[in-house]
């Protein structure tokens, strides 16, 4: 099949299978600006925001992406080359594809080259949301107190360095000066990250920015400033040369960075801004007075659904969750996390049968078309395992409840942090804590307790012998029969425990 360069000008030539914009992008104005322009965003909300252009509302709410980070420079040229068209594929577990063509997005600055710019768009009157998918590391918050790390170099100076910004902190909070300056109403900062309360993350972390630079100044953001809470939810992997391939030679698109996701999507968001909102309603999210139950119950099943597959599959030579995912002793341990260890942790979820939440999530994880990589589920590990796991295990060693699962998983973190996996293969691990975490799992064979020591992300759990005495035997177990022997036996155990 021959291809097509995506750009404005090739829309009505494109494959009359491609659903494309059904509204005049020329009309479209910026009202929402987006730092963290990644697959997630592009896959989820703007996604939702072209559905709503395409029922014909919400041309005002246009996206203008901001990158502030190196690695950002490349999407800014990649869209910047087809207009900030992007192709989305969607891939099901039945082998259907589809693709659209999403217009949403319409414009891209990358900071350190066009701070000006960032903080003209920024102050502009019709910018009235400015939402984020930073990772849950992009928040400065320390793992154990969860307070604003202030010893943080690179934001401390960026507080001190008001005139020319560098973080998203800094952008936001300058931003937020000139508007109340000008007398101009403040834009809502919208967080879209897997992170619990990321509204209310966002808005400590900021706040804590900004009296960094201006006591007073923090006040008045506290005060006037809407954060609303989401939850947020696609499989979206990252994009590989595969992906792109496929797309040419399946649709004859020639898209430099293209989206693949499953068919699968949620947004569950308060409904609290202080300067508007499109009417998100109409395309799909549902808007609530209360987050707090559904991203719980996502945080803690899916997410941490993922990491209980991560560790221990990677150490047994697995590459894509769906392989994991069918191996029947994973999936054992897997529901046995979710039935016995993590459900009892969730207040009930108005509208919502967990029994056919977690039936969906096994159909999700299994889905062979996403080739959703272990590797991407084991990335950052430092800064999702202490908010998706350890809350779990914590509940339940408080309770009095089963969480020798949940303390598999940590044990499979620490065995995976020492970066050789079970055939001697080098592990590539990638976190912001790398460093750190390999020195402590170096430490660990004649030292059991050396990783779950460092208090910065396990707080007291290495002096509780409820969690240290599995830990211990599950560190061990890895270390001698490997990562699938060490499930296959757990589940035994457990299961044995549960019939008598």
């Amino acid at each position: 099949m021959s291809s097509i360069r995506l750009c404005t000008h090739n829309l009505d030539a494109l494959d009359d299978r491609v659903d494309k914009p059904g509204y005049d992008r020329s009309a479209v104005t910026v009202g929402i600006v987006h730092f963290g322009v990644g697959g997630f965003h592009r896959s989820h909300q703007a996604m939702y925001v072209d559905r709503l252009m395409n029922e014909g509302v919400g041309l005002d709410w246009g996206i203008c992406g901001v990158g502030v980070m190196p690695s950002d420079a490349a999407m800014k040229q990649a869209l910047a080359a087809q207009d900030h068209l992007y192709t989305l594929v969607t891939r099901d577990g039945k082998g259907r594809h589809t693709a659209r063509v999403i217009g949403s997005i319409v414009d891209y600055l990358y900071a350190p080259d066009e701070p000006e710019k960032v903080l003209a768009v920024l102050t502009d009157p019709q910018t009235r949301i400015v939402s984020l998918t930073v990772t849950e590391g992009g928040y400065n918050i320390d793992a154990v107190t969860g307070e604003f790390d202030t010893t943080n170099e690179e934001v401390v100076a960026d507080a001190r360095a008001t005139d020319t910004p560098r973080t998203m902190f800094g952008f936001v909070v300058e931003a937020l000066h000139r508007r109340r300056s000008a007398g101009v109403a403040p834009f809502t900062v919208m967080s879209c990250d897997n992170i619990e309360g990321n509204g209310n993350v966002a808005r400590s972390s900021i706040i804590m920015f900004a009296r960094l630079r201006d006591a007073e100044l923090a006040e008045w953001i506290d005060t006037n400033v809407a954060f609303p809470n989401s939850m947020v939810d696609r499989i979206t992997p990252v994009t590989v040369e595969a992906d792109i391939a496929e797309l040419r030679d399946e649709f004859g698109i020639e898209d430099r960075w293209p989206v693949v996701c499953e068919p699968f999507t949620q947004w569950v968001l308060e409904d609290s801004f202080g300067a508007g909102r499109p009417p998100f309603e109409r395309g799909g999210v549902q808007l609530t007075d209360d987050v707090a139950p559904y991203e719980l119950m996502k945080l803690r099943l899916l997410n941490a659904g993922h990491q209980a597959l991560a560790y221990a599959g990677h150490l047994a030579g697995y590459v894509y969750a769906h392989d994991a995912a069918a191996d029947p002793v994973f999936i054992d341990f897997l529901l046995g996390y979710w039935n016995e260890e993590a459900r009892p942790t969730l207040d009930p979820v108005p509208g919502v049968n967990l029994d056919d939440y977690v039936q969906t999530l096994l159909e999700r994880f299994t889905n062979p078309a996403i080739k959703d990589t272990i590797a991407r589920l084991c990335a950052s590990s430092s800064d999702r395992i202490p908010k998706w796991v350890l809350p779990v295990i914590r509940a339940n060693l408080a309770a009095g409840r089963p969480c020798e699962r949940g303390i598999a998983i940590v044990a499979s973190w620490a065995r995976y942090a020492e970066g050789v996996d079970e055939r001697g293969l080098p592990i590539d691990v990638q976190d912001g804590l790398h460093d750190e975490l390999l020195a402590l799992a170096a430490l660990q064979r004649t030292d059991p307790l050396a990783f779950v020591r460092n208090t910065r992300l396990f707080g007291d759990l290495a002096e509780q012998p409820g969690f240290t005495t599995v830990y211990q035997r599950c560190l061990d177990s890895l270390h001698a029969v490997g990562a699938r022997q060490t499930l296959l036996d757990l589940n035994t155990a457990l299961d044995s425990e549960h019939s008598s």
